[in-house]
């Protein structure tokens, strides 16, 4: 019998690792660029990541969802990752975090 997962604070390691992959392009973490539209964790420790890019035509489209599997996958409650990305919505500046809009002077 396995021991049961916190959900919770697994989703906020997962953000944690999360803030530590960036946009090539974008001195800012896909996290508060407002990329990761939803992390869904359950307790057989099996995650999912709903995305977005920049722009559907992004330079980092591979190496970025790469970098979250190579990063989520390195906590050990983490079973199974399942990282998709979505254009719908399609991002813009405003799902920015306060902090990443004044990083990159859009406040």
């Amino acid at each position: 019998m396995s021991e049961k997962i916190d959900i919770e604070a697994l989703k906020t390691e997962i953000i944690a690792k999360l803030k530590t992959v960036y946009d090539p392009e974008i001195p800012v973490d896909i996290y508060e660029l407002g990329l990761i539209y939803e992390i869904t964790v359950e307790e057989n420790g099996n995650v999912k990541i709903l995305m977005t890019l920049t722009s559907p035509n992004c330079p980092a489209a591979e190496e970025i969802p790469a970098d979250i599997e190579n990063k989520v996958k390195s906590l050990e409650q983490v079973k199974e990752l399942n990282v998709q990305i979505t254009f719908d919505p399609p991002w813009d500046k405003d799902m920015m975090s306060e902090e990443a809009q004044l990083e990159l002077g859009f406040l």
